[in-house]
Formats: C-alpha cells, sequence, structure tokens
C-alpha cells in the first residue's frame, strides 16, 4: 500500500476521532468554549485577588487557559475535564507549572482538593444550579468556604459577592 494511503487514512482516522470526542463532551457536557484571557486576569485581579495561598478547580478546565493564568499570579491549579483532547492539551500548555493539575473527571461529582479556595466556571445557564450544588456540598465536606468565579452565567437566587463584566464572584459554605 502506498505510504500517503496509509499517511491519509491515519488523518482521517485521527481527525474524526477528534470530532467525536468533541461531539460526546456535547452531549455529557457543555461545549468547548474558550475564556478570554483579558477577562480571566482581571477576575483574577479584580474580583478575587489570587496568591500562593490559593488552590484554583476549574471545572471544565478546557484548554487550560484559566490554569495557567492561575499559576502566573502564584495559586495552584486544578483542572477537571472530560475532553481527553483537551486534557492532552492543557498538559501540554502547563507543563512548566509544577503546581499545575489536570484530571479526567465528572465535574458534576468530582472530589475537590482540601486545599481548594476558588472554583471557576464557565457553566451554562442549564448547568449552573447542579454545578453550585455540587460546590456547596464540596465546602462542607472539605469544612471550609469556596469563592466561586462565574464567567457568563449569574447563579440564580444567588447574589454576587463582586461582578466585573461577565464575570460575578459568589462565596459558598
Amino acid at each position: 500500500m502506498n505510504v500517503l494511503v496509509i499517511l491519509g487514512i491515519a488523518f482521517l482516522a485521527l481527525f474524526w476521532t477528534v470530532i467525536l470526542i468533541f461531539l460526546c463532551t456535547v452531549f455529557i457536557g457543555a461545549p468547548f468554549v474558550p475564556s478570554n484571557s483579558t477577562e480571566i486576569e482581571h477576575s483574577f485581579t479584580t474580583l478575587y485577588k489570587l496568591g500562593k495561598k490559593d488552590l484554583v478547580v476549574d471545572l471544565g478546565s478546557g484548554n487550560g487557559v484559566v490554569l495557567e493564568h492561575a499559576c502566573k499570579h502564584g495559586a495552584k491549579a486544578y483542572g477537571i475535564e472530560i475532553n481527553s483532547f483537551l486534557i492532552w492539551f492543557s498538559r501540554l500548555r502547563l507543563r512548566k507549572y509544577k503546581d499545575a493539575k489536570v484530571v479526567f473527571g465528572n465535574i458534576y461529582t468530582a472530589k475537590l482538593p482540601k486545599e481548594t479556595t476558588v472554583v471557576y466556571v464557565f457553566g451554562d445557564s442549564r448547568d449552573i444550579k447542579a454545578i453550585v450544588r455540587h460546590v456547596e456540598k464540596e465546602a462542607k465536606r472539605i469544612g471550609h468556604p469556596i469563592h466561586i468565579i462565574s464567567n457568563a452565567f449569574q447563579i440564580p437566587g444567588m447574589e454576587p459577592v463582586k461582578a466585573y463584566r461577565a464575570h460575578f464572584l459568589y462565596k459558598v459554605g
């Protein structure tokens, strides 16, 4: 068989595998939508000033941009993602940060590390209530309050502590 044919078949197989992974995550959770770096930076300086004492958990960490910003502020970063391709991409992006970790997991059931101080979420309006219920349960389990930074969606029935453009800061637990 011709080498070009084999390479073509391998490329198509890889292409359709990546497409299938992205389609599956749309049905299981929210689709991948990258966060705006400038907005993230303002969230970590204006809404909640991150520092070395913090551990930021990004629920649905996507391409790792939120985790990278957390590390640049001296915080530890922990991403939970269901898309294997995005986990690989995030780990590649974060390879120079020793305090960054990305794991495969379901954002509605994953245990948060005991050191968690901030949860960043870019959940849509249909998912935000379930995500907040999970974070509240985890705050009780670990025994201290957790700040939630919600990108683009307010949490129904809760008043934000602060807001900056499309980012809202809440405190639970």
